[in-house]
């Protein structure tokens, strides 16, 4: 059996045709680093160019994990109604620094984080089926808390509302 072949001698106009081949797969949507290094292993490219075009893909701002992070947790929010905590441990597994983490959920306004929330609780309530109000509120809680949404802000919001 053959082992996976990888481009045994890169020049430096291949090594330039793999950078704008990189910088276009950056530029169609953010990616994180740790997505690029994949993309770089899939290409078949060797580590040490890979950190090279990395570094160049950073200097010339195609790569930013600030920037990826911050749109990321924007749309798992507001398109998928996804809470903080899933949203973290997504990018977690990204390879997302707890800076860039911490930068990312703070620019989803509270508000608006709370609004969907309520909206999420009500929308699943009139789905429910429940006659006894106490196990109507736990499978609420447990709903809202696999969206990733923290613990304590669903019982506010269900202990103060009795539209659920």
């Amino acid at each position: 059996m053959k082992a996976k072949q990888t481009n045994p001698s890169i020049t430096d106009s291949s090594a330039e045709q793999v950078f704008l081949k990189l910088r276009n797969y950056c530029v169609y949507q953010e990616r994180s680093q740790l997505e690029v290094r994949l993309k770089c292993k899939q290409l078949g490219i060797k580590k040490e160019l890979t950190e090279t075009l990395l570094v160049k893909l950073l200097d010339e701002n195609f790569l930013n994990e600030e920037r990826f992070a911050i749109h990321y947790a924007g749309g798992k929010f507001r398109i998928k109604k996804w809470g903080k905590i899933k949203i973290k441990q997504a990018l977690l597994r990204k390879g997302i620094s707890t800076y860039c983490i911490k930068k990312a959920l703070a620019a989803i306004p509270n508000s608006e984080y709370q609004a969907t929330l309520k909206k999420l609780l009500i929308q699943k309530s009139k789905l429910l089926h429940e006659s006894n109000p106490l196990k109507k509120k736990v499978q609420l809680q447990k709903f809202a808390m696999s969206k990733g949404f923290e613990g304590e802000l669903v019982a506010e919001l269900l202990g103060g509302e009795e539209n659920y």
